[in-house]
């Protein structure tokens, strides 16, 4: 079961990909937009954190931070992130409790792989709360960007 709307957000602690520890609470006082995708350098992953990356203004006009969680390790999320220019953190939740914590894992994926992030959107507010909550069952499908930013719009 996924993370709904109103719940608090489970805390979290992932490396990032300057191998750096990063909470839940280092957001605290801003809004925050989480987005589980399930792999690094595929098309689908890549045109949607792109469209973050040449959004980011919107979503930090918004008062909002923005990271990219995946199940890939911090050395991989790192060659992604330079290849493609991320102007924002990816975590590595490598050992997957973070993904099954918000609902955003698959147990099984395709070519027989186990354990992959499911594609999903939340926005977490200032105190902690889940104000948007989006898992995705295709990893086809994008997430709802106009309602994330509504969501923001929102929370000011």
């Amino acid at each position: 079961m996924s993370i709904q709307k109103g719940q608090s957000a489970p805390d979290f602690k992932l490396f990032n990909t300057d191998k750096k520890e990063v909470s839940l609470g280092d957001f605290k006082g801003k809004n925050l937009v989480i987005l589980f995708f399930p792999q690094a350098f595929t098309g689908v992953c890549t045109t949607e954190l792109c469209s973050v990356r040449d959004n980011l203004n919107i979503y930090t006009s918004l008062n909002a931070d923005v990271v990219g969680v995946s199940v890939d390790s911090i050395f991989t999320l790192a060659k992604f992130k330079e290849e493609q220019q991320y102007n924002f953190p990816l975590l590595s939740d490598f050992n997957k409790t973070v993904s099954q914590a918000y609902g955003a894992f698959y147990d099984e994926f395709v070519f027989g792989m186990k354990g992959v992030s499911k594609r999903a959107a939340f926005v977490v507010d200032q105190s902690g709360t889940v104000q948007y909550a989006e898992v995705l069952e295709s990893a086809g499908d994008l997430p709802n960007f106009d309602a994330i930013k509504e969501t923001l719009s929102s929370l000011k």
